[in-house]
């Protein structure tokens, strides 16, 4: 019989059950409480693992109370009497009432591990989904002294969290998440992107010989299509050592169909013209956004498919670290970028018509031309 909650009393057994493994809780702590011995049988959960406070706080006492004799307990509710006297000191709102319901929903006390399972299972898709958040709110945070080492840091934490998971449930081969992936979004300093890339393009139209000992940066770190077009027409050109300046970028952009009705070959010859600053500067900057952006991007991808209740642990393990490696892939070329070559080896920069290499002179010539 469904039982009737008194208006005085806290009708936990009421709440509607906010996900399926709500029920897998209350069997399972149903379970227990029928036949203690069964805990013998679960493993892989704490008391952190359940989604409530109050079912928390109940797994809690079953497992720290002495377990009762099987005849005793089967006579008497004295043990489920300090069940639930030691799970109020957590959860206030929990009844007598509310125990006996988890004892009556509870039909097959011997299936206790496959509720555990479950319970298992959703707790890990929680902690994923938990880990994919912090990660995303760790690239959008402004007040970070260090951003990227700082990112790569929840990256490891959220990789941390993909290995034990995996650990507990072994992914299976060729088992994807269905959940599609979300689009990548604008960076939030889209504006100021666009016009480092722009000093980045030109600076190395006027400085042909700085693109080698930038090798680590890829035409996916721009954020315009353009610039990456524009940025493999300088590589390319470059590495045949043919002419670089703004018209021979030009034609070979044109060669490779970058070319459309929004790309006016004046506009660009006038972006190419206005070098400031040194490549690897630049370059450094476009590849620091590239790796905030595609943390982001990952995070976003691993939140999605641990927000959708029907993947699996084993999907979300094989799709967390097939979203993980993109990270992988960028944060290798940053070690590169920032380590990786000792400051001996790299080639002195000429002097340009725009000034000396110094940031402040790349800032006021982004500055004079924002006014224009």
């Amino acid at each position: 019989m469904p039982h009737t909650p008194n208006p005085d009393e806290d009708d936990l057994d009421t709440v509607p059950p906010p996900q399926p493994v709500f029920h897998a809780e209350q069997a399972l702590l149903g379970a227990l409480l029928l036949d203690p011995h069964r805990l013998d049988d679960v493993s892989g959960i704490t008391a952190a693992s359940f989604s409530t406070a109050a079912h928390a706080a109940l797994y809690g006492a079953i497992t720290t109370l002495p377990r009762p004799d099987p005849a005793e307990h089967a006579q008497n509710t004295q043990w489920l009497d300090r069940v639930l006297t030691a799970g109020r000191a957590q959860a206030r709102g929990l009844t007598a009432t509310y125990l006996h319901t988890l004892v009556q929903v509870c039909h097959w006390p011997r299936h206790a591990p496959a509720y555990a399972r479950m319970v298992e299972a959703e707790h890990a898709r929680r902690r994923l989904l938990t880990a994919a958040e912090r990660l995303i709110h760790t690239v959008h945070d402004a007040s970070l002294p260090h951003p990227v080492q700082t990112v790569l840091a929840e990256a490891d934490a959220l990789a941390a969290v993909v290995d034990d998971i995996a650990n507990r449930f072994p992914p299976r081969s060729g088992v994807l998440p269905r959940t599609p992936a979300p689009p990548h979004a604008l960076a939030p300093d889209h504006t100021e992107a666009v016009e480092e890339e722009q000093l980045l393009l030109a600076t190395a139209t006027a400085r042909p010989d700085d693109i080698d000992a930038v090798r680590w940066l890829v035409p996916d770190d721009l954020t315009l299509p353009l610039h990456a077009g524009l940025w493999q027409c300088l590589t390319t050109l470059a590495r045949r050592g043919e002419p670089v300046d703004p018209v021979t970028v030009l034609w070979e952009a044109q060669q490779r169909g970058l070319l459309d009705d929004d790309s006016e070959p004046g506009e660009i010859l006038r972006m190419l013209a206005e070098p400031a600053g040194s490549v690897g500067h630049w370059g450094e900057r476009a590849l620091q956004r590239s790796l905030l952006a595609t943390s982001e991007h990952t995070g976003r991808r691993i939140e999605a498919y641990a927000g959708d209740p029907a993947n699996t642990p084993f999907q979300l393990v094989v799709g967390a670290r097939r979203a993980l490696a993109d990270i992988t892939a960028v944060r290798t070329r940053w070690q590169h970028a920032t380590g990786g070559t000792p400051p001996q080896q790299r080639r002195p920069a000429p002097a340009i018509r725009a000034g000396p290499p110094t940031t402040t002179a790349a800032h006021a010539a982004r500055s004079t031309r924002a006014t224009r």
